[in-house]
């Protein structure tokens, strides 16, 4: 006699995990994910972007693609993209200039996001392992302190390459997890608040200004409209940094402002160099991977450097490099990313909407990029660039998710 199946058994549980994991979205929605959760080892993180395109193909068989959830993304990304052939086209070297193709495998992420990303729940579970893996990632980058690293010649920049790079990819971390805590009670859990201290701290060791800046002025901003009384306590609380910091991230805070610094001096250089690129070739710039090979024409005869790998700045690098009209796409794909999450918040309930943390995140993320993007190129930066384009897709994976329910 064959007794039946207990279903209390683990097998049936297992029987099922392994059905679920054999399906196309699993395996699509993963590997979506690894690619970004990999970007400390870009060719890791390349690999696993091209399975994700040439799985899209099998996971889309027999589906209808519904393109009306990125549809107000669909015209800025398709101009950014279509333009810098022209700014290839009309460069001093469009051979050199061909490399610049390479960040359009980089911006299909932003494409495909909705079709493999669908839902608050799959975007609750990447934006959480993102910043489990950003936490694990300022821990490596502490435990560098042990190795000698920690003063201005030698930052802590963890498994990257270059510190301002670690610093790019915790401080979108950041903003994601303090939006979490503000606004979800639920998710104020042990794990959170211990990333939460990790990142930050890590974030102060990297001594990188650029982040700093987009961090303080994106919380202020936010604190002026969420809570303004709570402003009164910013004097007290520089004060206390003042006197309790140690000595080199008070002496790093204070050369934010000075114009003798000799980086400082550089970047100002570098802002002159980039607006007489622009002015002299407004539509295209002078082409992709041309601005560090023509800076030592534009610069300024007092700049330290004869040579630069980029001008520290996202938006002069752009302008400069393919032209103000490629500067207004990146700008209204910001400006569609915001408009929608914005749009959804409030309809949603504003704080009390039950994905709130999710859209304030977004726009509070992509804020600290952006006044970061004043004084680094990380737009420029691969492995900074594909986080944050999961911001600019985050609201359009929603939507999609939503279209997903209603059909």
């Amino acid at each position: 006699m064959v007794s039946a199946p207990d279903p209390s058994s683990p097998r049936p549980a297992r029987v099922a995990w392994l059905a679920r994991a054999a399906r196309p979205d699993f395996i699509g929605y993963w590997l979506f994910c690894g690619h970004l959760l990999t970007v400390f080892g870009i060719a890791l993180s390349n690999i696993l972007l091209g399975l994700t395109l040439l799985w899209a193909p099998r996971l889309l068989r027999g589906r209808r693609i519904d393109w009306a959830p990125l549809a107000p993304m669909l015209v800025p990304l398709g101009f950014y993209s279509v333009w810098m052939f022209g700014s290839i086209a009309a460069s001093f070297d469009p051979v050199t200039s061909l490399g610049g193709l390479r960040e359009l495998f980089t911006l299909s992420a932003l494409l495909v996001a909705p079709l493999f990303v669908r839902g608050e729940r799959e975007v609750r579970r990447l934006v959480d392992v993102l910043i489990g893996v950003g936490a694990v990632l300022a821990v490596a980058g502490l435990a560098q302190f042990l190795l000698g690293f920690g003063h201005l010649d030698k930052r802590i920049r963890g498994p990257f390459s270059h510190y301002m790079t670690f610093s790019g990819l915790l401080l979108i971390c950041d903003l994601l997890l303090i939006a979490m805590l503000v606004l979800r009670r639920e998710r104020r859990r042990f794990w959170s608040w211990s990333a939460l201290v990790v990142i930050n701290v890590a974030l102060l060791g990297t001594l990188t200004r650029n982040a700093w800046v987009g961090l303080v002025v994106t919380l202020l901003l936010y604190t002026a409209v969420r809570a303004p009384r709570w402003l009164l306590a910013v004097v007290p609380a520089a004060v206390l940094f003042a006197l309790l910091a140690p000595r080199p991230l008070v002496e790093r805070a204070v050369s934010i402002t000075d114009l003798q610094d000799r980086s400082n001096y550089d970047r100002l250089c570098m802002l002159k160099a980039g607006m007489s690129m622009v002015a002299e070739r407004p539509w295209f710039g002078m082409g992709p991977e041309m601005v560090e090979r023509r800076y030592a024409i534009y610069r300024p005869p007092s700049a330290p450097r004869y040579e630069v790998p980029h001008l520290h700045n996202s938006f002069v690098e752009l302008a400069a490099e393919r032209g103000i009209p490629e500067l207004l796409g990146y700008l209204a794909m910001l400006a569609a990313t915001a408009g929608v999450a914005w749009r959804r918040y409030v309809r949603e309930g504003r704080d009390a909407g039950p994905r709130s943390d999710l859209y304030v995140g977004v726009l509070l993320a992509l804020l600290a990029f952006n006044v970061a993007g004043l004084f680094e190129n990380n737009w420029g930066d691969t492995e900074v660039q594909r986080p944050a384009l999961l911001l600019l897709a985050i609201p359009f994976c929603l939507a999609a998710g939503d279209r997903e329910k209603e059909a």
